[in-house]
């Protein structure tokens, strides 16, 4: 099949629809590639587009034993931040729509998210645990500006003294730094920014409309300052692409006031695998059968291994270099020495009229 010319400002390279379902495919044609403004003219550009849900409820909950969170909750669906790796782009199958650009230019927005969160937290025998943000779809993502829907949870959590944790690849998590410093003053909050490489060309390529390597570094240093505890995660590492920047993530995250830090190694679940494989023969395509023989070598010989404990620990000589250079890296730097922990005996319950109790 003919490789389609670079989609740019987008981070896959086609609307890659999921096989899982029976949903039909297309395949381009070389021979169409090569007369398609001929025939049909120039491409319409790509244009984002949100619709609005009305959900009951707003907490998802998961069972997973190798997850360190049972709740969380996603404002939004789909990520305009078009991370090209991103392990939830399979969720908007479950929509008819495509893994690929769909995902990142069809997006949803749940605009009652406070409101149903307030409902769920009053609810008679509700037993507060930390709520991870950022776990399905990016929080601060570019719609948030407008919805603002990640600031009005915050608010809420707050109010209630809820624990609340925040994952993301934005530097605009600091418009909420208020917010942000009171819930740590409090000891209810924690934010990891996930830095993937220091290279603006390349990060511009896997993560299209996401901050700059600079930026998040620069919004990890805010947050450290303001007492938020703040967390690098270097994910994912991508062999032979991002690697090489592990040991220097670290280094400059932790001059910046950084105390502990994560690594995951890429995950290519369901969709994602031939997503990731297109973009590596679009911009790579001199080293994209190496990224995968290694991917490949850490996964039992396939491009992923979805059984849980296994999915998020990669095996053999390759995960045990990365491994190893990471904890190294993270010993030389004093990192991992005193992991927060968040205090969830602080919870008051909202009543149904929108008020806290005092008791």
């Amino acid at each position: 099949m003919a490789i389609p010319p670079p989609i740019h400002g987008r981070g896959a390279q086609s609307a890659k629809v999921p096989q899982r379902f029976g949903l039909a495919a297309r395949e381009v044609d070389g021979d169409w590639l090569d007369a398609r403004e001929a025939i049909d003219g120039s491409a319409p550009k790509l244009r984002t587009t949100v619709t609005e849900e009305r959900p009951r409820t707003i907490i998802s909950r998961n069972r997973s034993p190798d997850i360190p969170f049972d709740r969380s909750i996603n404002a939004y669906r789909g990520c305009e931040h078009g991370c090209v790796y991103c392990y939830a782009r399979p969720t908007h199958a479950f929509h008819d729509l495509s893994p690929g650009l769909d995902f990142e230019t069809k997006l949803f927005a749940k605009p009652h998210a406070a409101s149903l969160l307030r409902a769920e937290l009053g609810k008679r025998g509700y037993t507060p645990a930390p709520i991870a943000m950022g776990t399905n779809t990016d929080p601060y993502q570019p719609i948030e500006a407008r919805y603002r829907l990640t600031r009005q949870v915050l608010e809420v959590c707050l109010e209630t003294r809820h624990p609340v944790t925040i994952t993301t690849k934005s530097a605009r998590v600091v418009r909420d730094l208020d917010l942000l410093a009171e819930l740590a003053r409090l000891n209810l909050t924690a934010v990891s920014i996930s830095v993937t490489s220091l290279d603006p060309r390349l990060s511009g390529l896997l993560e299209p409309r996401a901050s700059s390597p600079a930026k998040r570094l620069d919004a990890l240093e805010r947050l450290a300052a303001a007492g938020v505890p703040a967390h690098v995660s270097v994910a994912p590492v991508i062999p032979s692409i991002t690697d090489e920047y592990l040991e220097r993530i670290l280094q400059e995250a932790a001059t910046r006031g950084v105390r502990t830090a994560s690594w995951i190694m890429l995950r290519l679940p369901h969709e994602v695998s031939p997503l990731m494989r297109e973009w590596l023969e679009v911009h790579y395509p001199d080293r994209a059968a190496k990224v995968m023989a290694i991917v490949q070598a850490m996964r039992g010989g396939q491009d992923y291994d979805s059984r849980f404990f296994e999915r998020m620990k990669p095996k053999g000589v390759w995960a045990d270099v990365f491994r190893t250079r990471f904890r190294i890296a993270c010993q030389k730097l004093g990192l991992n020495r005193e992991p927060p922990h968040l205090d969830c005996g602080q919870f008051v319950a909202p009543r149904g009229d929108g008020q806290l109790r005092l008791l």
